[in-house]
Parts: structure tokens; sequence; C-alpha cells
């Protein structure tokens, strides 16, 4: 889809993103946030979004766009060297609640991380995910990282978009209860 515009995000995307974002990270999104459901997740993210220096933050999207102005998918993603300084902030947040502050950083050095890529339902099978993966492959050359790297979870029909797009196997994680695939794309 040739029309669609992949901007960086703004604080006032908070309304489409973080349900987009709780909805595809269902149990990560529970163990980040301290939370029992997804609303509940989805209340502790709308504080984390518009601040930087967190996972979650703006600072860290790009969102695409239809030519109407409508939200059709975002882009998560951040250098993986960072991962543990922008998960400081939700373990902080865990032992506020009484809860032990750990949380399983993702990213890898070496790589830029995509925590999350999501399409609305309405959108999905248009190529905005493939558009959104090349906005990340751009966006780690610009950073002068030679990867970009995800987990994808066993039976994830977007694993089918990630091999199109160059992605190979590089290990398996466990997080969040969960068995996840770690893969890359080298962009050299």
């Amino acid at each position: 889809m040739t029309d669609v515009l992949i901007r960086p995000a703004h604080p006032f995307d908070a309304a489409f993103a973080v349900p987009l974002i709780q909805a595809t990270i269902g149990p990560i999104g529970l163990a980040l946030t301290g939370a029992s459901a997804s609303v509940e997740a989805e209340r502790a993210m709308l504080g984390f979004y518009p601040l930087r220096g967190n996972r979650l933050s703006f600072e860290h999207q790009l969102i695409a766009q239809a030519p109407t102005g409508e939200a059709l998918g975002l882009l998560l993603a951040y250098p993986g060297a960072l991962a543990g300084a922008l998960d400081d902030p939700f373990r902080e947040r865990l032992r506020a609640l009484g809860l032990p502050g750990h949380v399983e950083s993702e990213g890898a050095p070496g790589e830029l991380y995509v925590d999350t890529l999501a399409v609305t339902e309405a959108a999905r099978g248009r190529g905005i995910g493939g558009r959104l993966l090349d906005a990340a492959a751009d966006r780690a050359a610009a950073l002068g990282l030679n990867r970009v790297g995800l987990l994808v979870e066993d039976g994830n029909p977007a694993a089918r978009l990630y091999d199109r797009q160059g992605f190979r196997p590089a290990g398996t994680r466990r997080l969040a209860d969960g068995t996840y695939t770690h893969l890359v794309r080298d962009l050299t």
C-alpha cells in the first residue's frame, strides 16, 4: 500500500496505540505493569506513553497512517542496548506495587529491537506490517545498527511476514511464561 504515511508517534497517539499494544503483547503487558487484566495494564501504559525514557514511550514508535488521517498500525522499536534502562521505570512500578521488580529486558545489544509490530484488524493484509518493518530497518541503519531483532511466539501468523522480510531464527527466549523465537534480520 503506497499511500500509507509512516510517521513518528506523538503523545496524542496514546488512545490509538496503547490498546493495540496491549492486544498484541497480552501477557507481557500484564507482567510489565503488574496488572491482572488488560484494562488495568492499559491504564498503566497510558501513564508511561507520553513520558520519555521507557520502553513504551511514544518516542520509540512509528505510526502507519492512511491519507484520511486514520491510524492503521504501529511499530515500537528501540536500540537493544538500551533495553535494560528503558525497563527501569517498570521495575520501579512493580516494586511500588509490592511486587518483585523483575522485568525481563527483551532487546539485545547491536540490534534495533522491535518490541511491538501491530496493525489494526481492518488494515491487515495490505502490506502495512512490511512497510513498518522496512521503516525499522531504515531506523536501525540511521542509528548505525546492522540488525533488526524481534521475538515471535510459535504459531503466530506474523512469522510468515517476518520470513518474507528476511528474518531468520537466532535462538529462543522465555518471557512472561511463554517461549519465543528470537528472529534477526541482518542489514549488511
